[in-house]
Parts: structure tokens; C-alpha cells; sequence
């Protein structure tokens, strides 16, 4: 007796159709399952023996072949359990129905014969979607992540006995919708707020600019001095998410494992990785090659505080994903590529002791420390940061003054949806989002700058010993102080403002 199925396997954010046949035959008792099949899906065989003997089904007693179609295709994954349960009942004549075109049957058994959530549920039920499969079977604790799919019919199960009697039309079980994306965007509220923070209003200015664009920003200063605190609130000024946005992170969390309630991500990534992380946790890794802190932060934030502190060579491999905007992991067994769009914020001390510099504190470390401190920061890295900043120390009369009233995060998002908003209406044609995704031949288009400027921007490129790619981010970062400024055109006082961001590194690093 033969019997077909459908069921779907993963590679990175790619869903692909397995077909899973089934063969019963005379012959001694065995089941055998080919088509390079991974670990968990041989030991599979013994999970689906008993979780069909405890759902109250005879297993046959006969020699069972499993293909899993394609043949070529490497097969990962306890999510296939389920339609191998399917096709042995199916074969054996448990279940009536011998047709499964459109539907395709997704979820790990457990011994007892119940459906277990599995990773990765959204971008296989997206996949499926794309690939005109009308309904798709899933694992009860699934059903939230998978039903903002438009288009498939999700029907979240909790055991294998309650699907057989779903398909056989002895129980009926509605398809699961829920559209409580806007719901969940309105409570979504930052607990942490620009107006905690006394006084850095040249910070938070750069801070401003910084999510106005999308630009990466480096800042450097003494400890205590507000780093950290700054940077965990910048989310709250990032404009909202979109619901296609919040589609792809959730993707990339649902693959790892990392979803909240099984719900959609509905706030921007914030990812903060001790400085003791290796390059694989930082770009992504494994056998098979899973997200790291670049793609986990995607449309989001990775800070790194104590830049430095960073091993060199994981510090180096954010070099790709910087200019690129995805990452490509390669092993043995698979090469797949990931999305890392992020911001980088991080923060340093300006030597070993943190008080190289300050006023207040007298720096206790050598020349030669300093030098050995700082260059663990490589020039090509600080190329591709934007905006690089000093950090200050808040003065006492700042932190006691009450009648100074800061502003809070809410007033400073409104500038910067107005500036994301006029460079989305810009930029429409291109499929570019903000101004750091600009690239040399966009520049001459969108970036006109004024007599004034030109001619400061000439003297600051032979002053200032500027690389062609820092001219570049120079004039990025003009372009989004200038939205900020409400102007077309980019002018003296934009251009000022830039170069003053990009200048700082000229003092540490001679």
C-alpha cells in the first residue's frame, strides 16, 4: 500500500516541499527512511512507532519504506514526524482520505502522541504559501506566529489522535486567524524614555541623527558618563515597525527559537552581546548555519559596549554585514545568507583606565597602553561608522537642575518619522529606505550640496586626510541633517555638522 504526503524543511529563511511517500510491504518488520535524511528525522521512527501505538492506532507489523522527495535534498528537522505519521496511517487505512495536494502537515510527536511546537513554523508556513499550498497543519502552540500568513488556511492541532479525527471528518476544527498586529504595536509601549537623561544634548543630537538615517554611531568617553544608558533608549526614537518588517524579524526569531509567547516581534531588535562573544555567535554558525547577533538585530540595534574588549578578528567580520546589509555563512554542509540590516552603536573607553582626556580624572596608563588600546579598533571598522562622538561627563548643576525639562522620546520620534518619511518619498523608486543605504551612484542625485558647502567640504577632505568612503558618509550624513532641517538642498551648516562626527577619530587615532 502506498500513500503521499506533504510536509516542508528549511534551509536559512527558504521553505522547501518534501514529499514524504510511504511504502508498506510483506517482508520482516522495518521501517526504513531514505532521501538524506538528518539524525532527528532517523530517530524519528521510533517517536512515530509509539506516538501511533498510544493514539490508540495499530502500527503495521510489515516492512515500511519512507522516501523523503527529493533525493538530493538534505532533510533537517523533527517537524517531519507528523507527516510520516500521516502516511503510515494513511497506508494502513486509518485515514479515509487518500489526497493531500494542498495541504501539507508540519509538527514534532512526542512519545505520548502529542504534537510538539517546533522552530521555524512562520517561514515554512510563508514558504508554503508561496508555493500554493491551501492549508497547512501545525502544531497548536504554533498558531500565533503562523496565522499573519495571508493566503493558506492554518489549522493548529494538539494531537496526533485529534488530526486523524479532523481528517476524517469527525471532528471539525476551524482554520485560526487573528489580526492583532495593530493591537499589539499600540501596547507596545518603551519603558525607557530620552527625557530620563539630564543634559548630553550633544548626544542626544547625534543620537537623533543617527535614527533619522540609520547610521551607525561610535561613542567614546569616560565611565559613568551615559553610554550605555543613551543607547539602550534609542530604540524608543526608531520609527515603528511596519507589519512586513516585523514579518522578516519574526522569521529570523522563529528559526532560533527566540519568540516571545509564540506572537509576532512588534518591537524593534535590541541585541547587546557580552564582549566575550565569539565571531560565530556575533555573524552566525553551527553545522548548519544558524543566525547570529547581526541577523538577530536586524531592523534593529546591536550595541557593543567596550568595543575593544571585542576579539579582533569578531570585531573584523562586522565588516561585510555593515556595508552589505546581509551575511553569508558558508560550511560544509549548506551556504546560506541571512539578513543583518542593523544599526551598530557602540561604546569605549578612551584607554584602558577610561580617563585619557578628562578634565576631572587624571589618566594612569601609559602611551603605549593607549596606543595598543585603541588599536584594537581597525581603521576600515571606524570607516564604516558614521557618526563617532565624545562623551562628556554630566556636571552636577545639569543633574540637579529641575527647571531644564528634557525631551522626551516621543518628541524626538516625531522628527525623525518626519525625515524617514521624506526620504521614503524619495527614495521610492530605488527600494531605498533611509539615507544610509545610499551608494556611490545615488550621491550625485540625491545629495546636492550649496556653493558654501563644497568648499568646506574640499578643505575638510585634504585637512582632515578623509578616504573616499568616509566622503561618502560625510555627505549620507549631511543628506539626513538636512531632511532633519526640513531642506532640499544641503547646506554649509549640514555639511559642518557632518564633519564633525567624522572628525574624532583624528584625535585618538593619529
Amino acid at each position: 500500500m502506498l500513500s503521499k504526503t506533504k510536509t516542508c524543511v528549511l534551509q536559512g529563511l527558504n521553505g522547501y516541499i518534501v514529499e514524504v511517500e510511504t511504502d508498506i510491504s510483506r517482508g520482516l518488520p522495518c521501517l526504513n527512511i531514505v532521501g538524506l535524511p538528518d539524525i532527528a528525522i532517523k530517530e524519528s521512527k521510533e517517536r512515530v512507532r509509539t506516538a501511533i501505538k498510544n493514539s490508540g492506532f495499530d502500527f503495521p507489523l510489515s516492512r515500511i519504506t519512507i522516501n523523503l522527495a527529493p533525493a538530493n535534498l538534505k532533510k533537517e528537522g523533527s517537524q517531519l514526524d507528523l507527516s510520516i505519521a500521516v502516511g503510515i496511517l494513511t497506508a494502513t487505512e486509518k485515514i479515509k482520505t487518500r489526497s493531500f495536494d494542498d495541504t501539507a502537515f508540519v509538527g514534532e510527536l512526542s512519545l505520548d502522541g502529542k504534537v510538539n511546537k517546533i522552530e521555524g513554523a512562520l517561514p515554512i508556513a510563508i514558504s508554503l504559501q508561496e508555493m500554493n499550498i491551501k492549508r497547512v497543519i501545525i502544531p497548536y502552540e504554533n498558531k500565533d506566529e503562523c496565522s499573519v500568513v495571508e493566503g493558506i488556511d492554518v489549522i493548529p492541532i494538539k494531537s496526533l489522535h485529534q488530526l486523524v479525527k479532523y481528517i476524517n471528518n469527525e471532528e471539525m476544527i476551524e482554520p485560526y486567524k487573528t489580526n492583532n498586529y495593530d493591537a499589539l504595536i499600540i501596547n507596545a509601549e518603551n519603558t525607557e524614555d530620552f527625557k530620563e537623561i539630564k543634559g548630553q544634548r550633544g548626544l542626544k543630537r547625534a543620537m537623533e541623527v543617527a535614527a533619522a538615517g540609520g547610521h551607525n554611531i561610535l561613542m567614546i568617553g569616560p565611565p559613568g558618563s551615559g553610554k550605555t544608558m543613551i543607547a539602550r533608549r534609542l530604540p524608543s526614537i526608531l520609527p515603528t515597525l511596519t507589519f512586513d518588517e516585523s514579518l522578516e524579524i519574526t522569521k529570523i526569531y522563529s528559526i532560533v527559537g527566540l519568540l516571545e509567547n509564540n506572537n509576532l516581534v512588534y518591537k524593534r531588535p535590541f541585541r547587546t552581546p557580552h564582549h566575550t562573544a565569539s565571531s560565530n555567535s556575533l555573524i552566525g554558525g553551527g553545522r548548519i548555519p544558524k543566525p547570529g547577533e547581526v541577523s538577530l538585530a536586524h531592523y534593529g540595534v546591536l550595541f557593543l559596549d567596550e568595543l575593544p574588549e571585542f576579539r579582533k578578528e569578531a570585531l573584523e567580520v562586522l565588516r561585510q554585514p555593515l556595508e552589505d546589509g546581509h551575511v553569508t555563512i558558508s560550511r560544509v554542509n549548506a551556504s546560506l545568507s541571512y539578513p543583518a540590516e542593523f544599526m551598530l552603536v557602540a561604546s569605549m573607553n578612551p584607554c584602558p583606565c577610561g580617563y585619557y582626556g578628562d578634565t576631572t580624572r587624571e589618566c594612569s596608563c601609559s602611551q603605549g597602553s593607549i596606543d595598543k588600546y585603541l588599536g584594537k579598533v581597525s581603521g576600515p571598522l571606524l570607516d564604516r561608522i558614521d557618526i563617532h562622538i565624545e562623551v562628556t561627563p554630566v556636571k552636577y548643576t545639569e543633574l540637579q537642575n529641575k527647571d531644564i525639562k528634557e525631551e522626551s522620546s516621543e518628541e524626538i520620534r516625531e522628527r525623525v518619522d518626519l525625515a524617514r518619511s521624506i526620504q521614503l518619498n524619495r527614495y521610492k523608486k530605488d527600494n531605498i529606505f533611509s539615507n544610509s543605504q545610499l551608494t556611490s551612484r545615488h550621491l550625485d542625485k540625491y545629495c546636492k550640496v550649496d556653493d558654501e558647502g563644497k568648499i568646506l567640504l574640499k578643505q575638510a577632505f585634504k585637512s582632515l586626510g578623509l578616504s573616499a568612503r568616509a566622503y561618502n558618509r560625510i555627505l549620507k550624513l549631511s543628506r539626513t541633517i538636512a531632511d532633519l532641517d526640513k531642506k532640499e538642498i544641503i547646506e554649509c551648516k549640514h555639511i559642518a555638522e557632518a564633519i564633525q562626527y567624522r572628525s574624532l577619530d583624528r584625535k585618538f587615532w593619529k
